[in-house]
């Protein structure tokens, strides 16, 4: 998609430091997340291009977040990325619903797939970590891959909590360092260089997608949950197509190894039996 972008000053500033919350801003305010899908003639074909696509490599997405459930319920995404689950959202019907996003192209975006769509909602750009909203103002709050890129990740949690209402729902991917996508970089960039004390959470954080990435274990993360004030935590592992080597995944990483890979994958292998080494980490959680 062609999103207009201020322009370079003559003296720019230093970057950011790696895994600052600006440096994140930064990186995902360039290009959201799936605009490599957004391909056609004009703006609401790219745009329904991007949702096409989108479903069709993660189509789990609607077992996970349950999309019809809004209706009637006072909703609440963060991350919102290009939009195409908050339209799902708003296409539910709920009683009201709200998207933030860190950077200023996300909710440009969204606006702007809402306007063609004919569909509204409250969107603004916020931190995840310092939500504008008061104490117990959902009923649900949706996120997908999102707040393992905030560089406090167990506050971002604490603030889900506090806009839940009581017995409210959070539905929230975030990734699993023990992947098969995690495995991968590890082979390339910690067993092919010689750097086996690389640890599976070093190698993601610098290889996997943005500044700051961070990953998580079950385990860390149910009680990351529980510190935040969940009273329950139920996590699924998820393959998803960067395990599978499907789609555009591994674009930033290319080379003669990756193109074998992918016509050699043994993809049937993987989604029968390695389930538990999925990237997703599908949690649902109660207020």
């Amino acid at each position: 998609m062609q999103i207009s972008t201020p322009a370079t000053a003559a003296n720019p500033t230093p970057p950011p430091a790696a895994g600052s919350k600006a440096a994140v801003r930064d990186w995902w305010n360039r290009e959201s997340c799936g605009e490599e899908l957004a391909v056609g003639d004009e703006e609401l074909s790219q745009l329904r291009a991007q949702e096409k696509a989108r479903y069709e490599l993660e189509p789990y997405i609607f077992d996970h977040a349950k999309f019809t459930e809004a209706a009637g319920r006072d909703v609440l995404e963060i991350g919102v990325g290009m939009g195409a689950d908050h339209l799902q959202w708003a296409r539910a019907k709920p009683k009201s619903l709200n998207g933030v996003d860190l950077t200023p192209r996300a909710i440009e975006i969204t606006n702007r797939r809402f306007q063609l769509e004919g569909y509204q909602s409250k969107l603004q750009v916020a931190d995840a970590e310092k939500l504008p909203f008061t104490d117990a103002s959902f009923d649900t709050v949706y996120s997908w891959g999102v707040v393992h890129h905030s560089p406090d990740t167990q506050k971002a949690y604490g603030e889900i909590r506090r806009v839940l209402r009581p017995g409210g729902t959070a539905r929230v991917m975030i990734y699993q360092d023990r992947s098969l996508t995690g495995y991968m970089l590890w082979a390339r960039y910690a067993l092919m260089q010689g750097r086996l004390t690389r640890s599976l959470k070093d190698v993601c954080s610098e290889q996997l997608q943005g500044p700051g990435e961070k990953t998580y274990t079950p385990a860390e993360t149910r009680a990351m949950f529980a510190a935040a004030g969940f009273s329950k935590c139920d996590i699924a592992v998820q393959v998803c197509h960067g395990d599978l080597l499907n789609g555009p995944v591994g674009a930033r990483h290319r080379g003669v190894g990756l193109t074998i890979a992918r016509n050699i994958w043994p993809r049937w292998f993987i989604t029968r039996f390695m389930k538990n080494h999925g990237l997703y980490l599908v949690i649902t959680a109660r207020a």
